[in-house]
């Protein structure tokens, strides 16, 4: 009898020390803890990550983009807060077009213009006319006008208009575009260096190469 007395003291003792410890587990146990999503359970979610947010948006694109200033009146922020013939004066690469709006007389027709796009060549695009013949129409207002009017159209043009497009300019002529993605063409024959260039009151898409009316 003194044996098995001792025997079920020693179990209740036992039972009794193990208590806390089994009350506690359950307890930890019946607690939810959420766990940190993986790095991949954000796309199922549909959350947007700031890597995502930067390939997001209305942006200029092209090679020759890099050469525009980062910051001042010449830079993409300072150019969309100007008109267009403002805007294109503040930026190096379009110093002769610059030069050739101002021989025309256009620069307040320009900028005065509502909801325009603009195939601004750079100076290299004039560069590839022989200087005489430059010369010579620079020196023909009425010559040099139809140039440049011939470079405007009278719409903003978004990118994915010019993957096929045709288009009537200001100079009554029609332009044609092709491509897709980053790599554009006008008229076949002058590439989109820089694109979707914001302005005040236009779009511009910087060329390689000067637009002749047909």
């Amino acid at each position: 009898m003194n044996t098995l007395k001792i025997r079920r003291t020693a179990i209740a003792v036992a039972a009794a020390a193990l208590l806390p410890f089994t009350l506690a587990a359950c307890s930890d146990s019946g607690e939810t803890k959420a766990a940190p999503p993986a790095a991949g359970d954000q796309a199922k979610t549909g959350e947007s990550t700031p890597a995502d947010d930067a390939m997001t948006g209305d942006q200029p694109f092209g090679a020759a983009c890099a050469g525009v200033p980062k910051e001042g009146a010449g830079s993409f922020d300072g150019m969309a807060k100007d008109p267009v013939a403002t805007a294109a004066s503040n930026n190096p690469a379009l110093s002769t077009l610059v030069a050739a709006v101002k021989q025309a007389g256009l620069v307040d027709t320009l900028n005065n213009a509502k909801d325009i796009t603009v195939f601004a060549p750079t100076n290299d695009a004039f560069a590839k006319i022989p200087k005489a013949d430059l010369d010579k129409v620079l020196a023909d207002k009425e010559q040099l006008t139809k140039i440049l009017t011939y470079h405007v159209v009278g719409q903003k043009l978004t990118p994915k208009q010019l993957e096929n497009g045709s288009f009537e300019t200001l100079q009554k002529g029609m332009v044609t575009t092709t491509g897709s993605g980053e790599a554009y063409k006008v008229n076949d024959t002058s590439n989109v260096v820089c694109g979707n260039v914001k302005t005040a009151n236009a779009n511009v898409y910087i060329v390689d190469t000067v637009l002749m009316p047909k």
